[in-house]
């Protein structure tokens, strides 16, 4: 199965017993030497960030900031501070040192020789709030992130806790941009968060802009998922990825997936990725199963040679780069995706 995928997965099972995911394992210590990672300089204090939980004040610049939300390490390294406890949203293979989740090509140099702690893992099923605390965080981020109300508030018990946005009605549906602004305000940098953004917006806008031919084509990112075809939506951030360079979207995918970031297909309703672009975001073994799945090659795109198989988590990661939709990951992305199509 897709590691992101696997995230879909673990996400599923926790919406049906009722509970938050994730927990782990990693390094005993912030960083090799066993010392706090650095603060980043700066920042407007204090602050009050609405959420979906509430509000959070956060009185001075945070030292010790745990990101608890699947790819909120990432905002938080884009804005200048390393966290001292991340998600594992890629779970690490087994006896891998260091942990593959800091070394993508658009992390490795911003965590350096800084070593975080692993505070949830996908698939299980709940934060590892010992860990969390034993890291005496001044600032947890949980914004990508599917806590409830009652994780949120053991979290808040630990340390000012900034949940995923107001306006968010179910996880991971809040746009990119909206996440990033609101990690950068709890990190008061809100002016730098927004200026990020901006830098990416525009890299979007060049692309579409250098490609018109794309905004005549409808295009869709899926994955192969439980022996089906599994498409992304238009409002999942790999959705929001394909409309940004200018494609349409398949809209009539988000009928049927019922609020949720994909749906898996039943053979019948293979004509909802009948498009004339197709990004498969799989690994190896998983793409082969596709490339045999017969429903998947006759459709038009697949004769046409109109597909970009792109890797998850093996060989550049492009897939990765995708699903995480980070202010590191997503120019990564967007040149990929582009040169993929080309």
């Amino acid at each position: 199965m897709t590691k992101s995928l696997r995230r879909l997965a673990a996400i599923v099972s926790a919406a049906t017993l009722g509970v938050a995911l994730l927990a782990g394992c990693g390094s005993d210590s912030a960083d090799e030497s066993g010392g706090s990672a650095p603060a980043a300089a700066g920042g407007v204090f204090p602050v009050t960030v609405e959420h979906a939980f509430g509000s959070t004040k956060i009185t001075k610049a945070p030292e010790r900031v745990v990101s608890v939300g699947y790819t909120d390490d990432q905002a938080v390294l884009a804005l200048g501070t390393k966290p001292v406890g991340m998600v594992d949203q890629y779970p690490n293979p087994p006896g891998k040192s260091p942990d593959i989740n800091t070394q993508w090509p658009w992390v490795k140099d911003k965590w350096g020789g800084t070593r975080p702690e692993v505070v949830m893992s996908n698939g299980d099923s709940g934060p590892n709030f010992e860990k969390i605390a034993e890291l005496r965080p001044d600032l947890i981020i949980a914004v990508y992130s599917e806590i409830d109300k009652a994780a949120y508030d053991k979290l808040s018990k630990i340390a000012p806790t900034v949940g995923r946005t107001k306006a968010e009605k179910e996880p991971f549906s809040a746009s990119w941009q909206d996440n990033a602004v609101h990690i950068a305000k709890a990190l008061g940098k809100e002016a730098e968060g927004t200026k990020l953004v901006q830098g990416i917006q525009g890299k979007l806008d060049a692309a579409r802009k250098a490609h018109p031919e794309f905004a005549g084509q409808t295009a869709v990112a899926l994955s192969w998922y439980k022996n089906s075809v599994a498409p992304f939506t238009t409002t999942d951030v790999r959705g929001r990825l394909i409309s940004g360079i200018g494609f349409k979207g398949a809209t009539e995918i988000d009928k049927i997936a019922g609020g949720k970031f994909f749906t898996v297909l039943s053979p019948e309703r293979i004509d909802l990725v009948d498009v004339d672009r197709i990004f498969v975001i799989n690994d190896q073994a998983d793409q082969a199963a596709l490339k045999r799945f017969k429903l998947f090659t006759n459709l038009p795109a697949v004769k046409n040679g109109k597909v970009s198989y792109l890797l998850d988590s093996e060989g550049p990661g492009v897939g990765a780069a995708m699903s995480q939709g980070t202010l590191l990951s997503l120019p990564y992305a967007i040149d990929e995706m582009v040169k993929s199509v080309g």
